[in-house]
C-alpha cells in the first residue's frame, strides 16, 4: 500500500447508485486527486459513452473528464480491431455506444435476421449490458447468428447490477444460455478480462504493484485485479452482498463501508 500511486475505480455502486453520488463519494474523490495519485474510472457499464459518464459526473461535483474514463465499450472497440479486423459485427446492448465504438463495422440486425439466405451475416455478435433490448426475438437472432459460425464477443459477464430500485439482471444471465444453446464461449472484453486492467495500468503509467482498485463487485472488480498483482479493495455499497462476499473464489486485500473511507486507508499506508 505504501508504494501506491494510482487507483483504479469501479463507477456504478462505488461512486454511484442510478447516477447519483453516494454519501462522502465527491469529497473522497477529491481529495485523493488533491493527493497526487493518478485516477482512472474503470468500468463496465455499457448504457452510455465515456463523454456521456463524464458529463454525468461532473455535474455531480466528481472532479473528472472523459480522459478519465476507461469503458468496457472502449475496450472493446480495441480488442475489436486487434483480435477481429475488419469484422462484421451486430451489437445487442441497451444503450447507444456508438461513438465508443469507433471503427467497428456494425450492421443493423434487422437485416440480418436468422431467415433470410440473402442477408448478410454478422462475423461477430457483441453482447453489451441488458435492458429492454433483451427480449425472445433478439435473443434468438443472436443463437441463430452463432449457429451459422459467428463468434461471441461479451464487454462482461456481470449477472446483475444495483439501481434505485434494487438489484436488476445483467446481461451475463443472458449469456449463460447463449454460450450453452450455442455450444460456444465468449471472449470477454471487459472486467473480470486482465487485458482491461492492463489497458487502465498502461494510461497511468503504473505497473501493478503501484496501484489499487475499488469495486463493489468481489470477483470482477476486486479477485480479478488481484490475480494482475493489482491490490483490491471491496467496498460494502452498490452490488455487495454478504452471500456473495462469503461464497468468492478469495478474500479482498482490504474491505471498507464505502468509498467515502478510503482517503482515511490511503493516508494510513502513507504515513499521514
Amino acid at each position: 500500500m505504501e508504494s501506491v500511486r494510482a487507483v483504479l475505480i469501479d463507477i456504478d455502486g462505488v461512486l454511484t447508485v442510478s447516477w447519483e453520488p453516494l454519501p462522502g463519494a465527491v469529497e473522497a474523490l477529491r481529495r485523493i486527486r488533491a493527493s497526487g495519485l493518478g485516477v482512472a474510472l474503470v468500468t463496465n457499464t455499457t448504457s452510455r459513452t465515456r463523454a456521456s459518464i463524464a458529463t454525468t459526473l461532473s455535474g455531480a461535483g466528481f472532479p473528472v473528464d472523459a480522459e478519465d474514463i476507461l469503458t468496457a465499450p472502449a475496450v472493446t472497440a480495441a480488442y475489436l480491431a486487434e483480435r477481429h479486423p475488419g469484422a462484421r459485427c451486430t451489437l445487442l446492448n441497451s444503450g447507444d455506444i456508438a461513438e465508443d465504438l469507433a471503427g467497428v463495422t456494425l450492421l443493423d440486425d434487422t437485416d440480418t435476421g436468422a431467415d433470410s439466405d440473402t442477408d448478410t451475416v454478422p462475423d461477430v455478435v457483441v453482447v453489451g449490458g441488458a435492458g429492454p433490448e433483451f427480449g425472445y426475438a433478439a435473443l434468438n437472432r443472436a443463437f441463430g447468428h452463432l449457429q451459422r459460425g459467428a463468434r461471441l464477443v461479451a464487454m462482461h459477464r456481470n449477472l446483475y447490477w444495483r439501481t434505485d430500485r434494487g438489484l436488476q439482471l445483467d446481461s451475463g444471465a443472458f449469456l449463460l444460455g447463449l454460450e450453452r444453446a450455442a455450444r460456444t464461449e465468449a471472449e470477454i472484453t471487459g472486467k473480470p478480462a486482465p487485458a482491461f486492467f492492463e489497458t487502465a495500468l498502461a494510461r497511468l503509467g503504473v505497473g501493478p504493484g503501484e496501484a489499487l482498485m475499488v469495486g463493489d463487485d468481489i470477483e470482477s472488480d476486486v479477485l480479478a485485479a488481484q490475480r494482475t498483482g493489482i491490490t483490491g479493495v471491496l467496498v460494502k455499497t452498490g452490488k455487495y452482498l454478504p452471500e456473495s462476499h462469503r461464497a468468492a473464489s478469495g478474500e479482498p486485500d482490504h474491505v471498507l463501508d464505502s468509498f467515502a473511507d478510503l482517503p482515511a486507508l490511503l493516508d494510513a499506508a502513507a504515513g499521514r
